[in-house]
């Protein structure tokens, strides 16, 4: 037997929230793997039907979900805001080129942002999988270390790409004053209001 409901207190970043029934009663608990046929991500409101089964606590549980409702046909399956991220982290990596073509900054700096940006893409797209999963999460400490060290381009994407950290409002306020602090820097060495960074600069940086 299958029961309907609607699906609330759905948190994206952990995969999992609950369903209140559309007739009446408890609520259950709902995790991401428990959808059969996904074709997209859960959304509060998604009306689903399921069945109900108790977990070796005893608490209740939806397996075997399906949605009610599918997305009308006009619905854009692609991740919200994805093309701005990717405009603007193109955009900047742009700038670092035309500096360094410029010879106003190394290539080296060059290639540690690209080099950060992948790592950094990768770190945000296995901390998804394991929130998904219930396994060993990536601090947001650490996440935002690795932006600060020139990731945040391939964080900016992996964000929009992965629903991932994008709606958490403390988080975000962290991320963009990082990624304001390197365009501020890039636009300072662009326009002129910086001096170049060389490799003379970057020894006396370093203590070599």
């Amino acid at each position: 037997m299958r029961d309907q409901g609607r699906l609330t207190s759905w948190d994206d970043d952990k995969g999992f929230g609950f369903v209140t029934p559309d007739k009446g009663g408890l609520r259950a608990f709902v995790h991401i793997r428990a959808f059969s046929y996904r074709r997209r991500r859960p959304r509060n409101g998604d009306v689903i039907t399921y069945q109900l089964a108790w977990d070796p606590k005893g608490r209740l549980r939806a397996e075997n979900v399906l949605f009610r409702e599918m997305p009308p046909p006009h619905a854009d399956p692609r991740p919200r805001g994805l093309a701005a991220a990717s405009f603007l982290a193109v955009a900047f990596i742009a700038v670092i080129i035309t500096l360094v073509v410029g010879g106003r900054i190394p290539w080296p700096v060059l290639a540690a942002y690209i080099i950060m940006s992948l790592m950094t893409f990768t770190a945000y797209a296995f901390d998804k999988s394991a929130a998904m999963n219930r396994r060993w999460r990536t601090s947001e400490q650490l996440l935002h270390l690795l932006s600060l060290l020139g990731g945040w381009p391939g964080a900016l994407i992996a964000q929009r790409l992965f629903h991932h950290k994008s709606k958490k409002a403390e988080f975000q306020a962290v991320f963009w004053f990082i990624a304001a602090l390197h365009c501020a820097a890039a636009i300072a060495l662009a326009t002129g209001h910086a001096g170049p960074i060389d490799s003379t600069w970057m020894s006396k940086f370093s203590g070599t």
